[in-house]
């Protein structure tokens, strides 16, 4: 999937599909899944390295995830988050985190919120490198709104998301993501762009829907509401461990099947281990 792509997602076309991924492990599974793109999202700070929120996330992190990801990813749109304050500190700190995501794998950017950056984020899209909006909720934002709860719900805040998403396609954004809003509001949003809009807690109506892998395949905590789970993950991989660790204390695994060849064992290469590592005395 390519940004060019991203227009015959708008009604009535299919829906776009993204996912979360950090790590080479899980997307390369999402790479052969069929969702349509992957976000590497400041939600890292959070599920990899277990911080209270989003604020926690850097430049220097998010490429780190950007080239775990890019190595595993390689026909579907990689789209990274910048991070706390990297669109705040001018034109240039934000164009050399542009680009150290750039290098790093990313194809586009997503930045959250709009006032007072407006002019950073056309910048960026003029610079060649594709933007994706983000209204709403916007994580990055949680002192101020003091807390994560629903935009949009009176009247002058849901004009406010209105203008706003018509005013970052017009600076050129290619797609937009809204967050936490009302469904009728998101809906009313994407009936008025003609750039794509995708939707997280923000009801049916929108041209596509993104959700945190980790809380797609239960690995993460309690999830938000509207998060649908998939898989009950961490039950399956503590039952595995458990097995693991029941096996190795009855004597059951490793499994003995082979009597003799004890002089040849140092030869032995693991099935599956990386380039055939062969197997040494600890």
């Amino acid at each position: 999937m390519k940004i060019t792509d991203f227009y015959n997602y708008r009604k009535p076309g299919p829906k776009i599909s993204m996912v979360t991924a950090y790590d080479y492990t899980l997307a390369a599974i999402a790479a052969r899944s069929a969702a349509d793109c992957v976000l590497v999202g400041d939600s890292a700070a959070m599920v990899m390295h277990g911080h209270p929120s989003t604020i926690a996330a850097t430049t220097e992190m998010m490429a780190l995830h950007t080239a775990a990801v890019a190595r595993a990813v390689k026909e579907k749109l990689i789209v990274s988050d910048m991070p706390f304050l990297s669109v705040r500190k001018g034109r240039g700190p934000a164009m050399e985190a542009v680009e150290l995501l750039a290098r790093a794998g990313s194809q586009a950017v997503k930045i959250e919120g709009l006032d007072g950056h407006g002019d950073i984020v056309s910048h960026i899209v003029q610079s060649d490198m594709p933007v994706m909006g983000h209204l709403g909720l916007t994580p990055q934002s949680l002192n101020r709104l003091g807390g994560y709860r629903t935009q949009g719900k009176d009247r002058a805040s849901a004009e406010k998301l209105v203008a706003q998403a018509q005013e970052l396609e017009r600076l050129g954004c290619f797609a937009l993501v809204l967050e936490c809003v009302p469904a009728a509001l998101a809906g009313r949003i994407t009936n008025l762009l003609k750039i794509p809009v995708i939707g997280i807690g923000a009801g049916p109506h929108t041209d596509g829907q993104v959700l945190v892998l980790q809380d797609l395949l239960g690995l993460y905590g309690e999830p938000p509401s509207f998060v649908k789970r998939y898989l009950d993950g961490r039950a399956l991989l503590e039952g595995a461990i458990n097995s693991f660790d029941a096996e190795v204390k009855a004597s059951v695994f490793p499994e003995n099947k082979r009597k003799d060849h004890a002089n040849s064992e140092r030869n032995e290469t693991l099935a599956g281990a990386p380039y055939g590592a062969p197997v040494r005395d600890r």
